[in-house]
């Protein structure tokens, strides 16, 4: 099976979307999009432009991840690429918050973290050729931090208590990995059991 489908070239582009959401959002772009204005919302032609390629790109992981299932075309690089290419949109998005001053740094340094470990875990498992799926909270993680991300990119009120809840599910998720991998990380090596 070949690894250059449909699934793998949209998890490359959301690779290649992420500097543009980064680009678009730290455009030094003052005016207001009248039609947002309108409705009450400080929204600027570059953060309108950084929140529609940002959600075109988020848009590519549903995507591509229910094209690979229906067609059956799982590949090892769509294993590599996938969360790959979700983790450099999403950290992109909260660095570029970050530099806007929209976002506490402290919150994206413990995202990051977060992701580090649950990396780390996943591959001492897979050394050990234990396999630790994606959970549904950490699916449940990954859109609450999407839609964090969206209302802090068009400055909808509320948005930073949306991150504080992402920032919840997200520490969450990254425990409930490390009980799933507890048996990997305190084993010797090759006595590990699932």
């Amino acid at each position: 099976m070949s690894s250059i489908n449909l699934p793998n070239l949209l998890s490359f582009l959301r690779v290649f979307l992420a500097p543009l959401v980064m680009v678009f959002l730290t455009m030094k772009i003052n005016m207001d999009v009248p039609f947002l204005d309108n409705i009450g919302l400080k929204v600027g032609y570059g953060d309108l432009l950084a929140g529609l390629v940002f959600i075109i790109a988020a848009l590519t992981d549903t995507a591509d991840g229910y094209i690979a299932r229906k067609k059956g075309i799982v590949t090892n690089l769509g294993k590599f690429i996938d969360p790959l290419a979700d983790k450099i949109l999403v950290v992109a998005a909260l660095i570029s918050l970050v530099e806007l001053q929209r976002l506490p740094a402290w919150i994206v340094v413990i995202i990051i973290s977060r992701d580090f470990v649950v990396t780390g875990v996943r591959m001492v498992a897979s050394a050990e050729g234990i396999v630790i799926a994606a959970s549904r909270l950490g699916k449940v993680k990954t859109v609450s931090q999407i839609i964090a991300i969206c209302m802090m990119i068009f400055n909808i009120p509320g948005s930073l208590y949306a991150m504080l809840i992402a920032l919840v599910l997200t520490v969450w998720s990254g425990v409930e990995y490390l009980f799933r991998g507890k048996n990997v990380i305190f084993a010797s090596p090759g006595k590990a059991k699932p």
